[in-house]
C-alpha cells in the first residue's frame, strides 16, 4: 500500500507504524466532571468500520511525522491524506 505523504510524496506503508482510529487526536479533558468514563472510552472503546475510516500513521522509517489516512477499509483504497497536527488544528486541538 502506498501512503502519498504530504510533505514527501508517496511511500510505501512499510515506513509507517499504525495507530489505529484518527479520533485519538481528540483526547478528553482530565480536568472533566466524567474524566475517568471518559478516559476509560478513549482508551478502550473503538469502532470497526467497514468502509471510509480515519486512521493515525506514523512516519517511523522517514521524518517522524504524524499523518490522518482516510482510507476504505474494505478496499484499502487511500483517498485523502493530511499532517495530523493540521488535523488538530482544524478541530481546535492545538496547543
Amino acid at each position: 500500500m502506498i501512503i502519498n505523504h504530504p510533505l514527501l510524496g508517496p511511500r510505501d506503508s512499510a515506513e509507517f507504524t499504525y495507530l489505529g482510529d484518527a479520533s485519538l487526536i481528540d483526547r478528553p479533558d482530565w480536568q472533566d466532571k466524567r474524566a475517568a468514563s471518559k478516559f476509560y472510552e478513549y482508551q478502550y472503546l473503538r469502532d470497526n468500520p467497514a468502509g471510509q475510516h480515519q486512521e493515525l500513521w506514523y512516519h517511523e522509517a522517514g521524518d517522524r511525522s504524524w499523518l490522518v489516512v482516510t482510507r476504505n477499509t474494505v478496499t484499502h483504497e487511500i483517498t485523502k491524506v493530511e499532517l495530523a497536527r493540521d488535523v488538530a488544528k482544524a478541530r481546535g486541538r492545538s496547543k
